[in-house]
């Protein structure tokens, strides 16, 4: 007889991204060339001065049991990057480091939410939110953008999309998968309508430091003094210094969800990896030009993109101001024949361009976006350039 599976564990599906990644190595595997735009991870090296930290690390014997929560000494560095960059107070006693952000949001939505409750998510959305939101027993509410929105919630659809049973917003800026950047203002102007509701707010800022031209990153708990209460902010080391596989996430907010974070955190994974949170420390309070280094050759990245991507026939292209990757439009190609293969929808079209072209992207569909496919320029601009070149010639 077999172990039968959990309605949970049936329900949630694997990551998209990771899925499309899988598929990439199997095919290098077999001896092709893919040019692989599926991965939000930068293709830099972890900068050496935060390698040397955990090499450090484990010469001294911090190789054990941290703290459930994380380091002291890396909480408050966390808390000192929010009162520096932001001019939002906490203590290390309102910071978690988990194993990553993605373990961050989890454990903030698995200490807040629960069966009855809904949780408010604008798409297009990170592949992972729906999931992680059904695995709680929470119920996700979408409110669906446009590209001549660009890509953001307005004041009046939040306010829409609030009930009875509404009990937590999820807000990424900027964005995965758009790279939509909220202004101030804007950012402002939904903090008012989470004000006059019992909303609660999950602020995914992992993107903070990878902004582009005018666009500037801003701290949604720091924008009323009520918001604090209301907020749990979520970033990590995986993005902003090239540190993905070493698993650093935070979460920042009122003391007693950290402390409900910390608990289940401690029955999950007993402690963040201790020789990464040396690392990240190091990272925190190390040089940040290395950081600077990489914003600036995403953005050169970022315009190399998009120029090649809106002259392709058919295609367009938004301009990302933050994170790394292209949102484009390819819904022109729906009912076309692309190397022999008929494409319906933005999975078939990205099916087409792996099998035909050997360019690895994400269908939009992943992210509740219908018509548009992800490319992630984290990636050297001789494969930008390669790869585009192949879905020219397939599009063509």
């Amino acid at each position: 007889m077999q172990i039968s599976i959990s309605r949970m564990a049936a329900a949630v599906q694997p990551s998209a991204t990771l899925a499309a990644g899988a598929k990439a190595r199997q095919m290098k595997a077999e001896g092709l060339h893919v040019f692989d735009f599926s991965l939000g991870e930068p293709d830099f090296p972890t900068p050496e001065h935060i390698c040397q930290a955990a090499v450090k690390a484990m010469q001294a014997g911090h190789t054990r049991y941290t703290p459930a929560a994380g380091i002291a000494e890396l909480r408050a560095a966390v808390a000192r990057l929010y009162q520096k960059t932001y001019g939002i107070r906490y203590t290390a006693d309102q910071v978690i480091v988990s194993s990553g952000a993605k373990h961050s949001i989890h454990n903030a939505l698995a200490a807040t939410v629960g069966p009855g409750d809904e949780v408010i998510i604008p798409t297009p959305y990170w592949v992972s939110y729906s999931d992680l939101v059904e695995m709680t027993g929470a119920k996700y509410v979408l409110v669906h953008t446009t590209h001549e929105s660009g890509f953001k919630m307005t004041p009046q659809q939040l306010r829409a999309a609030l009930t009875p049973r509404s009990k937590l917003l999820m807000l990424n800026s900027p964005s995965n998968p758009t790279g939509t950047v909220y202004t101030r203002q804007e950012l402002e102007a939904l903090a008012d309508v989470v004000l006059d509701s019992p909303l609660a707010v999950l602020s995914d800022e992992i993107y903070e430091r990878l902004v582009f031209g005018d666009a500037r990153a801003v701290c949604f708990a720091s924008l009323r003094p009520e918001l604090a209460e209301r907020t749990i902010t979520i970033s990590g080391a995986s993005k902003t210094y090239a540190m993905t596989g070493w698993r650093v996430g935070w979460s920042a907010g009122p003391p007693h969800v950290i402390k409900a974070m910390g608990n289940v955190q401690s029955q999950q994974t007993g402690c963040p990896c201790s020789v990464s949170q040396y690392a990240a420390l190091a990272a925190l309070d190390g040089d940040q030009e290395c950081v600077e280094k990489m914003r600036r050759e995403f953005e050169a990245r970022r315009d190399l993109v998009c120029r090649r991507l809106s002259a392709l026939p058919g295609v367009k292209c938004p301009t990302p101001g933050g994170a790394f990757y292209a949102f484009f439009n390819v819904a022109s190609h729906f009912g076309r024949a692309l190397a022999g293969k008929k494409v319906a929808d933005s999975l078939s079209f990205c099916q087409v361009a792996l099998e035909s072209a050997h360019v690895n992207l994400v269908p939009g569909s992943a992210f509740g976006a219908e018509g548009y496919a992800r490319l992630s320029f984290a990636a050297s601009r001789e494969q930008i350039n390669g790869g585009i070149e192949r879905l020219e010639q397939l599009l063509k």
